[in-house]
């Protein structure tokens, strides 16, 4: 009797202990349970920590309560300004109730990244290509309220969403580099040129402090041939004074008569002016003179030439001795 009693004690140990184990569960700190009993949830979302359920009655589902970092696949698309990109993009989210999480969803972070894709394709279509490469918040901010506004009713909450990279075609690159190396072009031109205007009114007040001190002209020549000079090169440098040139000038001056110093050509165009346009009187012509026959020699014309043979059809006219034509 006694025997049985303590096999039957060991026995209903060992079912306490086997029953135990299958309904003991362990929930991590990070962790929610929801307890599914007969396929109906059953109670609050269980705690961290040890509790049971009953075996082949109850299921346990847990949910992960940390944040999930989901990465967004690179999404293609044309910007308003018909420019064709590539962006890839990372969404921050995490479960806030595990409950609606299981139940409304079916596979919740798969839902999170197909609503990201379709979001980001969204954003890109609506946004300028400027607005992608500078103006990120604002279109990160649009594309976490796009994206929160449907997960909220999953029990879930994206926390921050961020736009990694842009790709761009290698034309528009090419194309975007020529803008920036004209715009830094620019600006160094508009620099320059201030400089410019700077430096002309310093020289021109230079000038006219120098106009004054012929002295100070010479020193500044001598300034600049000393800093000439002091390069290694092959320039020959000769100055002239200013005040030879002026003395120069001063004897061709002088060489003109006292009276009036204008070139002379100067003077016989201003008389010529003067008198008017000169008559022009018709050539004298000689009249002709013509010799005699008396006076030329035979055969001779008037100038006293060898007259030509004349042949005229069979007949030939010479000269006649006489002064007259003779037909042979």
């Amino acid at each position: 009797m006694v025997q049985e009693l303590v096999g039957a004690i060991v026995a209903l140990f060992c079912v306490a202990l086997v029953y135990t184990g299958m309904a003991a569960r362990v929930i991590k700190q990070y962790e929610r349970g929801v307890l599914f009993r007969l396929g109906r949830v059953a109670g609050d979302v269980r705690p961290p920590g040890f509790t049971l359920i009953i075996p082949f009655v109850d299921r346990l589902a847990k949910v992960n309560m940390q944040i999930v970092t989901l990465p967004i696949p690179a999404q293609e698309g044309i910007t308003r300004d018909n420019v064709t990109v590539r962006v890839d993009a990372v969404v921050y989210f995490r479960v806030v109730d595990a409950t609606s999480a299981l139940v409304k969803v079916e596979d919740y972070k798969f839902a999170v990244s197909q609503m990201a894709q379709t979001s980001l394709r969204s954003i890109i279509g609506k946004s300028d290509l400027d607005d992608l490469l500078s103006n990120r918040e604002k279109l990160n901010q649009g594309l976490e309220l796009m994206i929160d506004s449907p997960a909220v009713g999953w029990g879930i909450q994206v926390d921050r969403v961020e736009i990694k990279d842009v790709s761009l075609p290698d034309t528009m690159k090419r194309s975007m580099a020529r803008q920036a190396e004209a715009d830094r072009e620019r600006r160094a031109r508009i620099i320059n040129a201030d400089a410019e205007l700077q430096a002309s009114k310093k020289l021109a007040e230079a000038a006219q402090q120098m106009s004054g001190t012929p002295a100070a002209l010479q020193l500044r020549l001598l300034q600049t041939v000393m800093a000439v000079s002091a390069e290694k090169n092959s320039t020959l440098v000769l100055p002239i004074p200013v005040e030879l040139l002026h003395f120069l000038e001063r004897g061709n001056r002088g060489d003109a008569p006292a009276g009036d110093a204008r070139p002379e050509r100067e003077r016989e165009r201003e008389q010529k002016q003067d008198q008017g346009p000169a008559e022009i009187a018709p050539p004298e012509v000689a009249p002709p003179e013509f010799a005699s026959n008396g006076d030329r020699a035979p055969g001779t014309d008037v100038d006293g030439a060898p007259a030509p043979d004349l042949e005229i059809g069979r007949q030939t006219l010479a000269p006649n001795p006489g002064g007259g034509p003779r037909a042979d």
